[in-house]
């Protein structure tokens, strides 16, 4: 992200200046971006790096092809998208048999997602009315965890709420049987699957942008120069003066 150094790079220049703001016109900051050098390699790391961890086989494999980065398996990408895709429609049971299939320890090893993942399965059962099946499975299934996890018993308590409201729009816990809350335990297991494989749980790309939006902020104060509205373009617009 060469234009974030140039803007950290500017805001040091600028912090030993005058107070008042430094104008800086688009072709003296082109001329700066101009200076910096990016290796394309690292550029294509980055981009794959995105790709694999948010779960594009396609693209991965057809921007491998393209930019000769190093070979990915691609099998293991797509185990990790069905469990992440049997999560989101809410079959959790067969989620769970995905992750054991790839690596037991996963699940051995991490009490809290387990229990998340068995949390979402009794969401499901309330979900499609089945009472008194929710009922059983939070009595033998959860309720031994929540004894010896306050915070467990605390979600496990709010889950159970749902099951006292006739009408769950006015349930003040009716957010967990949104699809958020799905897409919250597959972002989970899909973090944690990462992690066994040895793959960072988080893509680098959007925290680079977040960091560019952040020295940006930090500029505005000191100086009027061609700043990134549209993160999508990534277009220079004039300074404002």
């Amino acid at each position: 992200m060469s234009l974030f150094w140039i803007v950290i790079r500017q805001l040091a220049e600028i912090e030993a200046m005058a107070t008042s703001k430094k104008v800086i016109t688009k072709e003296e900051w082109e001329k700066k971006l101009n200076d910096v050098k990016i290796r394309k390699e690292d550029m294509n790391k980055l981009v794959m790096n995105f790709l694999v961890t948010e779960g594009y086989v396609d693209a991965a494999e057809k921007f491998r092809m393209e930019s000769g980065t190093e070979h990915i398996d691609l099998a293991t990408i797509t185990d990790r998208m069905a469990v992440k895709k049997a999560v989101q429609c809410g079959n959790v049971e067969d989620a769970i048999e995905k992750v054991n299939d790839l690596n037991p320890e996963i699940l051995d090893t991490n009490p809290q997602l387990f229990f998340h993942l068995q949390q979402q399965r009794l969401i499901e059962l309330i979900r499609n009315g089945k009472v008194e099946e929710a009922l059983e499975f939070a009595q033998e299934e959860l309720a031994p965890r929540g004894e010896e996890n306050q915070s467990f018993l605390e979600e496990l308590e709010k889950t159970v709420a749902l099951l006292a409201f006739e009408d769950v729009s006015n349930c003040p816990v009716g957010e967990l049987l949104d699809i958020s809350q799905r897409l919250k335990t597959a972002s989970e297991v899909n973090a944690a699957i990462l992690t066994s494989q040895s793959h960072e749980k988080d893509p680098k790309l959007p925290s680079l942008l977040k960091m560019l939006i952040w020295a940006q902020n930090q500029l505005d104060e000191k100086a009027a120069y061609p700043r990134i509205n549209d993160l999508s373009t990534a277009t220079l617009e004039d300074p404002a003066i």
